[in-house]
């Protein structure tokens, strides 16, 4: 048998694993069966994108994040959450500004470009409604002539 030195932090944490473990397979668990259940259920990341979190979560506590785990773990079950209900599209971040200043200069009736966006979407729906609903009408009266 091998013999590993870790410090007491990463023991504790093994034994909290090993608990949970324990807890879910109702069975006694090992530190192999703990670090081979830690390794198939991590995730790698490049350091910069770690960065970047860390930097995030730093300027951003006041978002109820305390950790890069706790803003990861909300960020992909915000992702998952919204991707069947939802289609995101990317708009450059000039242009929305940039939209924002047209919105402000024309005193559109519209508060930000998202709401502007929407309307724009809501309006060409309901034309296309009373396009199909012509198109039946056009088709139902085709039919009858024949």
């Amino acid at each position: 048998m091998k013999t590993l030195r870790i410090s007491d932090d990463a023991h504790q944490k093994l034994t909290a694993l090993l608990g949970e473990l324990t807890a879910q397979t109702m069975k006694m668990q090992t530190y192999t069966d703990a670090i081979e259940n830690l390794l198939s259920q991590s995730v790698s990341l490049p350091p910069e994108l770690l960065a970047q979190i860390e930097d995030y979560v730093e300027k951003n506590r006041h978002l109820g994040y305390a950790t890069r785990d706790e803003f990861i773990r909300d960020a992909l079950r915000w992702r998952l959450r919204f991707q069947e209900e939802y289609e995101y599209i990317e708009i450059p971040k000039d242009e929305y500004e940039q939209l924002q200043q047209a919105l402000n200069d024309m005193e559109a009736p519209f508060a930000n470009p998202n709401l502007f966006i929407k309307q724009q979407i809501r309006n060409l729906l309901d034309k296309h409604r009373e396009w199909l609903t012509q198109k039946e009408t056009y088709e139902r009266r085709r039919s009858k002539k024949k």
